[in-house]
């Protein structure tokens, strides 16, 4: 039985402070109804003794202290779910906003899901394809993965994003693509970006296989935080009910934490680094570790969280505390993107660290994992070579020197740069590398045994 209370203690920006309350739930959902009666949803935050704090997801505009009435309802947030899900387009809260209709439900689930035993998991293998030779190749993205991707203001991550979404597909060929969809999540977006990220999947076509969740930038602070929830109660519902491959794009996660500071605030709590709370680290584990897989299911989730970070610093809270939860990163790099080249990925602090367990012979190609050893090594003495040229002049570098400086930039031109619409399969991607590893002496290519070398390797010209 619901049990409803009239007035409130203290308003707050999106908070309320309600006293004299009994047997509340923390997350608990109440309906807020005004003096003119428009009911508006809030959720419990916070709970000492008698008094709860409640998140108003519509505002707290035009509300009054001594007239409002609120009903707790005795339930978390839970949003409909079914098949019919894949090719929606729904607010922050769930809620269809593409002018088709409610959804009819099969289920009904908790936003905040449940957690997952260690013991049940499954370690992730095998890889998804996304057409991006620098991710592919180099950072290979394995399902059950969360690999984030660290960018800045003004980078092109919204248009990688969409270019990841066009062309994600399962990697092995015996494999039905219908089992693999996408969730994408968008936080604080403008509504500029929320129509080009609209327009760019309907165009492409693949739409239908799409299931999209948009908060706006002019949309209830409160309601960011729920989004990404949302969002990975639909992925896991896909995943764990229905046997899919699902890969969820989360962007972009420095809104939600910004979000999350701001709730913080209102609430008067003390706060951590740089404003944010001190508990943003489990916040954002409690999102990221919704990824994975599971022994009893063949479905997956695979997390590609996009972040920018403030002021390019990699050591933002932000981004260092996502570092210490997933699995890796791809950073893009504005003196890259400076020079034209798209997507601009710089590959040296870049990583994958489940990549060596989903890629080689039987999932990608025997030679891939040396491959990729052995382009990284490369690049990494390019920069030493740079760094040489940029004291005593390029023309006085030795003649290796000079050949890893034409390798350095047919690397970035030819194999980090392709076109937005371009579309490589894993093949391809690794005979560029060998293309681009041609230009270098065999006895440089120390990152490769002799049975690798001697069936791939060809001697090129810049």
């Amino acid at each position: 039985m619901s049990i409803e209370y009239l007035g409130v203690r203290d308003i707050t920006g999106s908070i309320i402070i309600l006293e004299g309350i009994k047997d509340a739930m923390f997350e608990e959902m109440v309906e807020i109804t005004l003096d003119n009666g428009e009911v508006r949803q809030g959720r419990v935050i916070e709970l000492l003794e008698d008094v709860a704090v409640v998140q108003v997801f519509e505002g707290t505009t035009g509300m009054s202290s001594s007239n409002t009435r609120t009903r707790f309802t005795g339930k978390p947030l839970k949003i409909p779910l079914s098949k019919e899900i894949l090719g929606r387009k729904m607010n922050g809260l769930g809620k269809p906003i593409d002018g088709l209709g409610k959804l009819f439900a099969d289920v009904r689930w908790d936003i905040n899901g449940d957690p997952i035993n260690p013991i049940a998991r499954k370690y992730p293998r095998n890889y998804i394809q996304t057409g991006i030779s620098a991710i592919d190749g180099l950072t290979t993205l394995i399902r059950g993965q969360k690999l984030p991707i660290f960018s800045g203001n003004g980078l092109p991550h919204d248009a990688l994003a969409v270019q990841i979404v066009n062309q994600a597909q399962l990697s092995a060929e015996n494999e039905d693509e219908e089992n693999f969809a996408i969730v994408f999540a968008a936080m604080g977006v403008k509504n500029d970006v929320a129509d080009y990220f609209t327009q760019c999947f309907t165009s492409s076509g693949v739409m239908e296989k799409v299931v999209t969740f948009m908060n706006l930038a002019n949309d209830p602070v409160v309601e960011r935080i729920v989004t990404p929830r949302c969002a990975l109660t639909a992925a896991e519902y896909l995943a764990f009910e229905h046997n899919m491959h699902v890969l969820v794009i989360l962007t972009d996660m420095t809104s939600y934490c910004e979000a999350l500071r701001e709730i913080s605030s209102s609430k008067g709590e003390i706060p951590s680094r740089k404003g944010f709370p001190g508990y943003m680290y489990s916040d954002l584990a409690s999102l990221y570790e919704r990824a994975g897989m599971l022994k009893d299911r063949t479905g997956s989730i695979t997390q590609v969280p996009i972040l920018t970070m403030p002021n390019d610093d990699i050591t933002h809270p932000i981004p260092d505390l996502t570092g210490y939860i997933t699995e890796g990163q791809v950073v893009l790099d504005r003196s890259l993107h400076q020079k034209g080249i798209y997507p601009p990925i710089i590959v040296l602090p870049s990583l994958s660290r489940l990549m060596k367990d989903g890629i080689g012979e039987g999932y990608t190609r025997a030679d891939h994992p040396q491959v990729a050893n052995q382009l990284f090594a490369s690049y990494a003495k390019v920069q030493e070579v740079k760094a040489l040229a940029s004291v005593i002049g390029e023309d006085e570098l030795t003649e290796i020197d000079q050949k890893y400086m034409a390798f350095g930039r047919a690397f970035e031109n030819g194999f980090v740069a392709q076109r937005f619409d371009e579309e490589r399969v894993m093949e391809a991607t690794l005979d560029i590398g060998w293309n681009l590893l041609g230009m270098l002496p065999k006895e440089e290519l120390t990152r490769l045994d002799d049975t690798i070398l001697n069936k791939y390797y060809k001697a090129t010209t810049e």
